[in-house]
């Protein structure tokens, strides 16, 4: 392995790494906790209508199809969001493109509480999506200009465990929201989180040259290795990059996986095995799910820190890394004919754990070939790509349960394959080298 000047000699193990890397400083850490933060209250927002969906549909005479319409417009705003909001941050820089970010997911959010019908459930969501595609972009931006290469896949999983702590932390608050005050007053608690974080964000973030508590050591440590900035770079050149597009492709094929669980998961248990939105019922497998997800989020991005480490190149250490999680994923096929809750939990929570520990990696891999003052543009597109796969997926599963009568077997097949097929694409297209902008 090529060390970067002034960088020193990697720790040999997981421990000796994160001791290594608390005591070189700890203002990036900060830094993270603030995005991890941000993640999680972004999917506190996507989960609650997963969670709430028997309530909602029951008020309102909601159809399969009608869900699936609703999870649609959510992922159109998403994918124009994603484009936009990620050329947004490059521009004017990551700390005011996401605070503007959360103040309107926030307010779109609380805006649910508002609607009356199917349609106007619809507005809500694409505005939610609109917005909310900022969140990460912003944190890979973030992750990028605070942490080297060989801890931004650790911190990568840390921030995305926020996705899993988010949907772990809806069941367990709304049951009793509704049950006092009302679907209303949920998405309003919901909105009113934002703006709390908010006030967290303005008066603490700030980029690595700028921050006043980080020390010249750590400053060292996050700036090795790194390129300097370069001139402005029209978009049309961003979308020619060959990284660009390894990246958007393989996202589009393996990202749509988690919204399914996201929006899904609950009416799959619910129907499976008739547990209601209690959180003795529905909450304790939903938070046994995304705690394995949160394990997997950050155990994916020690191991291939791990190996590299141990000297292995970063993408080819992320590409290892992606087949140990593409061969757990295969375990979610066993599902969809579990003979009870537990074998369907404990097959879902080893997929959804590989998953997530994919994510950390293809996100890292992002990071390694990408120039850090287009890596928000970059993420951007792929995301917008990945947004628009999640769209035909909505649909797709709303057209299969419906032709199906409810029948998720074929749903949990198709899954594992997605990630064999991205994997493949990703190991002859990804650069394997910082790429030219």
């Amino acid at each position: 392995m090529t060390h970067e000047p002034g960088a020193q000699a990697e720790p040999t193990s997981t421990g000796q790494k994160l001791r290594s890397a608390m005591a070189i400083g700890k203002t990036r850490w900060v830094m993270l906790s603030l995005v991890f933060f941000a993640t999680t209250l972004n999917y506190i927002d996507r989960a609650a209508l997963g969670v709430m969906q028997p309530v909602l549909a029951k008020a309102m005479n909601w159809t399969p199809k009608d869900y699936a319409d609703i999870n649609f417009w959510f992922q159109v705003g998403y994918a124009i969001g994603f484009a936009a909001q990620g050329r947004f941050i490059d521009m004017v820089g990551v700390k005011r493109a996401f605070a503007l970010a959360v103040l309107l997911w926030s307010i779109a959010a609380g805006a649910h509480g508002l609607a009356v019908s199917a349609v106007g459930f619809m507005v809500c969501r694409f505005f939610l999506g609109l917005a909310e595609a900022a969140n990460y972009p912003a944190c890979v931006k973030t992750t990028r200009l605070w942490f080297p290469a060989g801890e931004r896949a650790m911190a990568t999983g840390i921030f995305n465990a926020g996705t899993n702590v988010g949907a772990m932390l809806t069941p367990v608050m709304l049951p009793f929201i509704l049950q006092v005050w009302g679907w209303q007053v949920a998405f309003y608690f919901i909105g009113s989180l934002g703006a709390v974080w908010l006030l967290f964000w303005l008066k603490n973030y700030h980029n690595p040259e700028e921050h006043p508590s980080v020390t010249a050591r750590e400053l060292q440590h996050v700036q090795q290795g790194v390129e300097p900035d370069a001139e402005k770079v029209p978009y049309s050149r961003i979308i020619r990059m060959r990284g660009t597009w390894a990246f958007a492709l393989a996202f589009a094929m393996t990202a749509p996986v988690f919204w399914f669980y996201l929006y899904w998961l609950p009416p799959f248990l619910n129907q499976q095995y008739n547990l209601g939105i209690s959180v003795s019922k529905m909450g304790i497998p939903l938070i046994i799910i995304y705690l394995t997800a949160d394990v997997g989020s950050v155990g994916g991005g020690i191991l291939s820190s791990w190996m590299i480490g141990r000297g292995m190149q970063p993408v080819q250490a992320r590409l290892t890394s992606m087949l140990i999680c593409a061969l757990c994923i295969t375990s979610v096929v066993f599902a969809a004919g579990a003979s009870s809750l537990w074998m369907a939990v404990a097959a879902i929570s080893i997929a959804i754990g590989a998953h997530q520990a994919w994510t950390a990696n293809i996100w890292s891999m992002v990071m390694d070939y990408t120039p850090k003052h287009v890596v928000s543009s970059v993420f951007g597109f792929g995301g917008m790509i990945g947004a628009i796969g999640g769209m035909f997926m909505t649909q797709l599963v709303g057209y299969v349960l419906t032709v199906t009568n409810n029948n998720y077997t074929v749903l949990f097949t198709m899954i594992p394959a997605a990630y064999f097929v991205a994997l493949t694409w990703l190991y002859f297209m990804a650069p394997r080298q910082v790429e030219a902008a």
